[in-house]
């Protein structure tokens, strides 16, 4: 039995269909890379798993248990944490209190020293007492990397980890995800446009494409996939359909929770 299973699932935002039947899985120890072009669907997938929308049809099973049954807030104590692609962060509070928050989350206390150790981990604990708000936007990724360790998850989703970094930055954060997955005894769901990254770190690969998976293998057998090469790079056969966006949610300080301090 798969630690995550995502079960035909299908949300509409009204006319818009955003994800449409989809299916897949994630092992236990596995790091699974969910990838497809813009509006694919990738991040709306996160916000099923995550609760923060719940869908028309289908099923999310987590450890074989349904995630659709619990309340937003509890889906970090199942042991599922988060990171986002646009970052959540409690700006006015230190380094350390935004990381100390990621473990109340999870309906636990940590001590600062475990916090700081997590700091540790990330490169930050030099920095645990700054301002969040004062730090680059790169720096800033980790803290909220290390706020959804705190919490001690068996699976974590990592939206876009690698956005805004650069090139030497990119290979650096590849091999740190597979220390954490080894070191924290991790699964690993990530979301991410640097095709170099995905394919070099993911056991399996699942690949969407306008609200659908249109394909999943390993990073070899997806990349030699004729409807994965169309999805990116398109066909003169093929006519992209009109999607509108769905309407935004509002993550803010005052639900830290939901996600397990933005976990």
């Amino acid at each position: 039995m798969a630690l995550l299973e995502v079960r035909d699932v299908t949300l509409r935002f009204g006319g818009i269909v955003a994800l449409d039947g989809v299916s897949f899985d994630v092992e236990e120890g596995q790091i699974s890379g969910l990838i497809g072009p813009n509006g694919a669907g990738k991040t709306t997938a996160f916000n099923v798993i995550t609760r923060l929308y719940r869908p028309d049809s289908g099923d999310v099973l987590f450890d074989g248990a349904s995630l659709l049954k619990q309340p937003a807030f509890k889906i970090v104590r199942k042991g599922v944490a988060r990171t986002f692609q646009n970052i959540q962060l409690f700006r006015t509070m230190s380094v350390l209190e935004n990381v100390l928050i990621g473990a109340h989350g999870r309906g636990r206390k940590a001590g600062t020293d475990e916090a700081l150790a997590v700091l540790d981990v990330v490169g930050l604990a030099d920095r645990a007492y700054l301002p969040a708000a004062a730090l680059p936007y790169g720096i800033q990724k980790r803290v909220e990397l290390a706020r959804a360790l705190v919490a001690k998850p068996r699976l974590l989703l990592l939206d876009e980890p690698a956005g805004g970094l650069n090139h030497e930055e990119v290979g650096e954060l590849g091999e740190f995800i597979k220390r954490i997955r080894a070191d924290f005894d991790l699964s690993v769901l990530l979301v991410e446009h640097h095709m170099n990254l995905v394919m070099s770190i993911s056991d399996h690969v699942n690949v969407m494409s306008f609200g659908r998976k249109i394909a999943d293998g390993t990073p070899a057998e997806v990349q030699a996939d004729e409807a994965v090469i169309e999805a990116y790079l398109g066909s003169e056969e093929y006519e992209e359909p009109q999607r509108e966006a769905p309407p935004s949610v509002d993550v803010t300080d005052d639900v830290p929770g939901d996600e397990g301090g933005e976990a």
